[in-house]
């Protein structure tokens, strides 16, 4: 394996209501992700189908009783809230008290931030469309991760691995490097503690909501890694890692580093060719003291006795996986794997010099290096207020406020993408998994597809009286490749399923 797997997270984003503190976000959510159902979906809005899911599936063999769950925890519900299924394959949707947009299934990295940017530019279409309501004001959504009032809400990231993996394998090898990985992919905060009330910056947004080393929560207790077994695809061959441990990073180079690495380093769990011991002494400590310390001079205590700073740990990743590419590729690994390899190297290298050298990829550093400047201009400390709006203000998606987009604007912050392939990946499917079936499906067939799902689309058919389910189990089947020729051929729902039905 390299760099290349099936992938895509999912990201909460914060809401707020203008002139309106305390306005329900769950209302203000529904708000933004019906406006923006309204706009764009053609004939009947397709729902969710639920009925394939299984939260409370543990990894470690056993599954959570609903009557002990958490009602976060069970998503397998149909709550009634927004839930739009879009023509790129993506999930638009109210999580609680957020509107939460899911990328489609995707092969690499590069993809990964493609679609996931995508997301960002139909939550500000949404938003923007939810302002045009007669009666609303207008709501504000922010790619971050907590309020700074104690509320944290999630990044998170889906893999594909093999089934075969011992499950504690994965523990084992992803904890430390989970607890090292936010150096590279952290998206800065301005306060520690839960609710920021402590002076001073941080590397990452949520170390501090983490209380855990394994579990299967993700709003409460929660863990490093995750052990929620739902894949979305054939149980016998695969699982999905869900990765809650992430920042929601507006960087690309900084979300492009955070899955390929992470892509990589399952690569080598999955062959089994981590053999050094990589362990950290009290992870979920070791994980905070890491974030607070944006001077990367903290050392974590090995348990093979060593202390070392997160940036020498994740050297040691780096290493594992150069050998590892050039064990199993020699000089034949594909471009995204090797340049994965050189930014990783060239980031930590910075990083290692001086943290400030990575102000044009990074998130925590970019916003950090801004933060000083207000800071040196105005003779600021942490405690001033000012400083929580300067953060708060860099993750507003608002081309014209966000403090990210400024620094785009002007040139200090690298992109991997143009805005044109973003404004298409709006619309389109990735071309090479099943997201291209549920995709086209739902742009060429709007008013015959009642419901489609990770695993699934379901037509209602003339002249059925049952609904009609397709099953896409194989994340890789479904692609252009595949079934382009076919739903370009195909005038109707009725006659594609007849023709992969042979019926």
């Amino acid at each position: 394996m390299s760099v290349r797997r099936v992938m895509g997270t999912e990201v909460e984003y914060g809401v707020t209501v203008q002139g309106q503190p305390m306005a329900n976000h769950m209302v203000a959510s529904s708000q933004v992700v019906n406006a923006y159902a309204s706009a764009t979906a053609r004939a009947r809005r397709a729902r969710w189908d639920f009925e394939e899911e299984s939260p409370l599936r543990d990894a470690r063999g056993f599954d959570m009783s609903r009557q002990v769950a958490d009602p976060t925890q069970l998503t397998d519900e149909d709550m009634g809230l927004a839930n739009v299924i879009l023509t790129n394959g993506a999930r638009l949707y109210v999580d609680h008290a957020h509107p939460e947009y899911s990328t489609p299934e995707v092969t690499s990295p590069r993809d990964i931030v493609l679609w996931d940017k995508a997301g960002e530019q139909v939550m500000l279409d949404a938003s923007r469309m939810a302002a045009l309501v007669p009666g609303s004001q207008p709501i504000h959504l922010y790619k971050n991760n907590t309020d700074n009032k104690g509320a944290s809400y999630g990044a998170h990231e889906n893999y594909l691995m093999r089934r075969s993996t011992p499950f504690g394998d994965i523990v084992r090898h992803l904890t430390p490097f989970f607890v090292s990985r936010q150096v590279v992919c952290g998206a800065g905060r301005v306060g520690i503690g839960q609710d920021g009330r402590e002076q001073g910056y941080q590397i990452t947004q949520r170390a501090d909501f983490f209380e855990v080393e394994v579990g299967l929560e993700t709003t409460l207790k929660r863990p490093i890694i995750n052990t929620r077994d739902e894949p979305h695809a054939d149980p016998e061959k695969y699982r999905r890692l869900h990765v809650i441990i992430g920042d929601a990073n507006l960087a690309e180079v900084s979300t492009y580093l955070k899955v390929g690495t992470t892509a990589l380093v399952l690569a080598m769990i999955e062959d089994r060719f981590i053999t050094r011991d990589l362990g950290v002494d009290s992870p979920v400590a070791s994980l905070r003291a890491v974030s607070h310390d944006p001077t990367l001079r903290h050392q974590v205590t090995m348990d093979d006795g060593r202390r070392l700073t997160a940036v020498q740990l994740q050297l040691e990743f780096l290493d594992l996986a150069r050998k590892y590419v050039e064990d199993r590729y020699g000089d034949d690994a594909d471009p995204q794997t090797k340049d994965v390899l050189a930014r990783w190297e060239s980031v930590l290298g910075r990083l290692e010099r001086d943290p400030m050298l990575c102000a044009r990829e990074l998130d925590w550093v970019a916003k950090l290096s801004l933060l000083e400047q207000y800071r040196q201009r105005d003779g600021l400390d942490w405690t001033n207020a000012k400083l929580q709006l300067i953060d708060y203000q860099y993750s507003d998606i608002r081309p014209e406020k966000g403090l990210y987009h400024r620094l785009v604007g002007m040139g200090r912050i690298e992109r991997l993408l143009d805005d044109a392939e973003v404004e298409r990946a709006m619309h389109e499917p990735p071309h090479d998994t099943r997201a291209y079936f549920r995709g086209r499906c739902l742009e060429k067939y709007a008013d015959a597809v009642a419901a489609a799902s990770w695993d699934s689309v379901i037509f209602d058919l003339p002249g059925r009286e049952s609904l009609q389910r397709v099953p896409t189990i194989d994340p890789l089947r479904g692609s252009k490749a595949h079934v382009g020729e076919l739903i370009d051929r195909c005038e109707t729902a009725a006659e594609l399923f007849a023709e992969l039905t042979h019926s």
